[in-house]
């Protein structure tokens, strides 16, 4: 048996100012997005912002139910919002945000394994990486090139 490792590859900007303009503008529209978060039970707000090819920004917030698994997480709702307004036009970047009624989270939270699978498939659809880039409340950014690199192992269409 041989031992592997695996590498991934991010970047971290320890405030906004290390970010590109586009970036923190899209953060900015992701922090506002989490205030259409529907998270009564939870009280964890998260919110997406899609930047698309034309530069324009999607929003999207997570909508939580009282059968848990009937809720919409906020990178899902995005997408969707994109395949009805803008479909035809490819993503970019995405910028997730969270805020808790509970607590500050000063560390960004990632997408859930169905909302990674998703922005995967978003990403081999239109043949071009998604940016993600992540943040809390306030803390450390975390940027990724692609959703691959948080999907290593990833299952795809050429898979079946």
């Amino acid at each position: 048996m041989e031992n592997k490792f695996l590498k991934i590859s991010y970047r971290l900007a320890k405030i906004p100012d290390e970010c590109s303009l586009s970036d923190k503008t899209l953060l900015i529209a992701a922090e506002h997005a989490t205030q259409s978060s529907h998270s009564p039970y939870s009280k964890f707000r998260v919110g997406a912002a899609l930047l698309l090819e034309d530069d324009s920004i999607i929003e999207g917030s997570n909508q939580e139910n009282a059968s848990f698994p009937v809720g919409f997480c906020a990178e899902r709702t995005a997408l969707s919002a994109k395949v009805a307004i803008a479909p035809n036009k490819k993503i970019k970047t995405i910028a997730i945000r969270v805020k808790s009624a509970l607590k500050v989270v000063n560390q960004p939270a990632a997408p859930c394994g169905i909302c990674r699978q998703v922005l995967l498939e978003a990403e081999e659809a239109q043949n071009q990486n998604i940016k993600v880039v992540m943040q809390g409340e306030s803390g450390p950014i975390l940027i990724f090139e692609s959703i691959k690199d948080l999907v290593p192992f990833y299952f795809g269409a050429d898979d079946f």
